[in-house]
Parts: structure tokens; sequence; C-alpha cells
């Protein structure tokens, strides 16, 4: 979700537009906190970003929109904290696994209302469902190129099909990130969630146990 950084000297200065952009979102994921989409009106959206419903209208089309912005950019974070694993190198597996699945659990913390609504939101709207399947597939093919590679290099045994395994493993992520962001707080479970997931990742893609943490 972060911007890419350019080289030094290249980076653009916001416009207006993309700061008014980024107010209107930074209002739908405060109001997302405490209430669903569908209670939010665009008048509340332009109010919170100190503009017109008119200007609403010249940046996103609708507050379907607005949730697909905003859903957007967490998935490219959430994707990104994946990479830690996607692209671990020469770091153990249980610390690349560890340190993915713990920096993505913070993200569904933080932005847990966003992705809430998108949730509920891709049962009912045709165009965050085919978004959705696309994010879907987007991390299972990953996924699946990963388990390859382990398999290839030795670093993993021969199992399940990579592409079966790695749809497994990600709906497992979604769904126990999507159960605990609906707690208020971090807790102990969170760790424990974590050590949990770790172990399941690591005696399905390589076939060992995860240490004691």
């Amino acid at each position: 979700m972060s911007p890419r950084a350019g080289t030094v000297g290249s980076r653009r200065r916001p416009s207006k537009g993309d700061l008014t952009s980024q107010a209107i979102l930074d209002t739908a994921e405060r109001l997302l906190q405490t209430r669903s989409l569908d209670d939010i009106a665009v008048d509340e959206l332009a109010a919170g970003a100190g503009i017109s419903r008119s200007t609403f209208y010249f940046h996103f089309a609708s507050r379907e929109a607005v949730l697909h912005a905003l859903s957007g950019a967490v998935l490219d974070a959430l994707y990104e904290s994946a990479s830690t694993w996607l692209r671990r190198g020469g770091e153990p597996p249980e610390d690349a696994v560890r340190r993915a699945l713990s920096t993505s659990l913070a993200l569904w913390r933080k932005h847990g209302a966003v992705l809430r609504a998108a949730v509920r939101a891709r049962d009912t709207d045709p165009l965050m469902r085919e978004f959705w399947a696309g994010v879907a597939r987007r991390f299972v093919d990953e996924t699946a190129a990963q388990i390859e590679l382990e398999r290839a290099s030795g670093a993993a045994p021969p199992g399940p099909d990579a592409r079966s395994l790695a749809a497994a493993l990600v709906s497992m992520n979604e769904q126990s990130f999507l159960n605990r962001s609906r707690s208020r707080r971090p807790t102990a479970r969170d760790r424990e969630l974590v050590d949990t997931l770790t172990c399941v990742w690591l005696r399905s893609v390589y076939g060992i146990p995860s240490s004691p943490q």
C-alpha cells in the first residue's frame, strides 16, 4: 500500500487531486470502522474529505468504487508481506513463513474494517467478486510456483499438487485472519495463531515441524 519510491529527484509530489482522493479514502476507512458500506452516504464521504458531492463524483463513480480502491491498496500490501516467503532467498523457511504471517496479520488488524467490507461486498457485487477472484489467483499462482521451486531445490519434499496445496493454504490464511480481525485488540492469541499457521505451512510444504517460540 505504500507508494513505490522512485530514484532521488524523480519523486512526484502529490497533486491536489491525489490529496483529495486520499482524503475520501481515509474518510471511508474511518467510517467503516463502525458502519457498513450500505450505511455510509456519499454526502458523508464528501463532507469528511472537505469537498462537495459533485467533486466526490469527479474522483469516484460510487461508494463501491471507493471500497474497491481501498481494498486494492490493502491487498497490494498483503501481497508484499507474502513476498517475505515468496522471495526468501537464503532465509530459513520458518523465519520467512513466520515473518510473512505476522506481517499479514498486522495488516488485517490495521485494515480489518476495509477487508471485512470487501469480503461482504463480493457476495453481492459482481465487480468485487471478479476482483477477489483475481486476487485469489495471484496469491495461489505465486504460492504454487514457490512450492514447486522449493521442491525442485530439494528444500521441500514431493507432495500433493502444488496448486491445490497453495489454494488450501491461502484460503486458510484468509479465513483465520478474517476471524482474528474481528477482535478489538491484539492479544496473546495473535501470537498463538501465527504459531499455528506457521506449523501448518511448514508441515504442509516442507514436512517439518516449527520450533517453539
